[in-house]
């Protein structure tokens, strides 16, 4: 077999900025001329790739749902030409793109993994030629084997929408913290087949699901809430991500708080309750103050992450007629985002 060939989409980050009088920023041109003159780039043991890089290059933390969809449709046109993507990415923002390419790549039959960098490939200790060669090495290995949008950064290959940025500092910035990583890549590839979803014989063709028309919003609960101020957000919104305290709990003696709760989720809005720590799962029954939620129509999400969550409900805010099908289809695993509690 020859070798793969891979099509890579440089969308900005940090790994191709130069340093400017006003700090780093995205360098037109700059990433492909690093990535010509390094020799290892024309190993035997990489993929044949075609570099596309987006204008203008975005500094992750500038991107929005626009951005997602000109990814996703970028990636529905070229795919059928490829044997996998690259999406190389800023670091702040790459977990919401993981998560919403992972929803909106319906039928997604081969690999997309995306990556970037701590510090710019000019600076010598740079660890964006790691990522981006051992990204091509899975790629050429194990593209035949590997159907869903993945995350691989400083040794994890981790699931798009189970991804987090854990670390500011360290060269191992992402982890999945409520899931096992798809892989460990050190001297050897490490790779837990029995998580990491297969292509499926028989698809349906590659279909881009638009998102970002709804509004949506992310709401953090601390000591000292005032309701007024949760209140006056759902007026304006379809969507909430609702970030609650330990396994989802929540100031239910405060009625004014419930209240709002109440009467946005008559309303039609769609509130999911995910857990504040980083490792953990939102789980309503155990706890009398998580069994309130339940009552004033506040659902689950497990143990998804923010991110994860907030780009599931662009999804299916997008994508369904019905409220009650949104509520639904949140809680119900559809590209291995979420984990139900055992039962009891």
């Amino acid at each position: 077999m020859g070798k793969r060939r891979i099509y890579v989409a440089y969308v900005g980050g940090t790994i191709g900025m130069r340093n400017t009088p006003r700090g780093f920023a995205p360098a037109p041109g700059f990433l492909a001329q690093q990535l010509a003159e390094n020799p290892l780039l024309r190993s035997p043991e990489l993929p044949e790739f075609v570099l596309k890089e987006y204008d203008p290059l975005l500094d992750s933390s500038n991107m929005g749902p626009g951005d997602w969809l000109r990814i996703a449709e970028d990636i529905r046109v070229q795919i059928d030409q490829f044997d996998g993507v690259l999406v190389i990415h800023g670091t702040d923002t790459m977990a919401y793109t993981a998560a919403a390419l992972s929803f909106m790549l319906e039928n997604l039959g081969k690999p997309v993994i995306i990556t970037g960098s701590q510090m710019p490939l000019c600076r010598i200790r740079s660890d964006g030629f790691d990522n981006l060669i051992t990204s091509l090495i899975l790629l050429e290995r194990y593209a035949d084997r590997i159907a869903e949008v993945c995350v691989y950064f400083g040794g994890r290959f981790l699931r798009g929408n189970r991804s987090k940025k854990i670390d500011g500092e360290f060269f191992a910035a992402f982890d999945s913290p409520n899931l096992p990583r798809l892989g460990t890549v050190g001297i050897d590839f490490e790779l837990n087949w029995d998580l990491i979803r297969p292509p499926i014989p028989g698809r349906a063709p590659l279909r881009v699901q638009v998102i970002g028309d709804a509004t949506v919003a992310a709401f953090r609960l601390f000591p000292g809430l005032k309701a007024e101020s949760l209140g006056h957000m759902l007026e304006s919104v379809q969507g909430l991500v609702l970030e609650c305290y330990g396994s989802g709990n929540a100031p239910h003696r405060d009625k004014a708080f419930m209240e709002v709760l109440r009467q946005a989720t008559a309303r039609g809005v769609v509130i999911v309750d995910v857990p504040q720590p980083i490792h953990g799962c939102a789980d309503l029954s155990l706890y009398e103050t998580g069994q309130a939620l339940l009552d004033v129509g506040v659902i689950s999400g497990f143990d998804m992450t923010p991110e994860a969550a907030l780009a599931k409900l662009l999804y299916l805010l997008a994508r369904e007629d019905s409220v009650e099908q949104v509520r639904a289809l949140m809680q119900t695993d559809l590209r291995g985002e979420l984990s139900l509690p055992e039962p009891g």
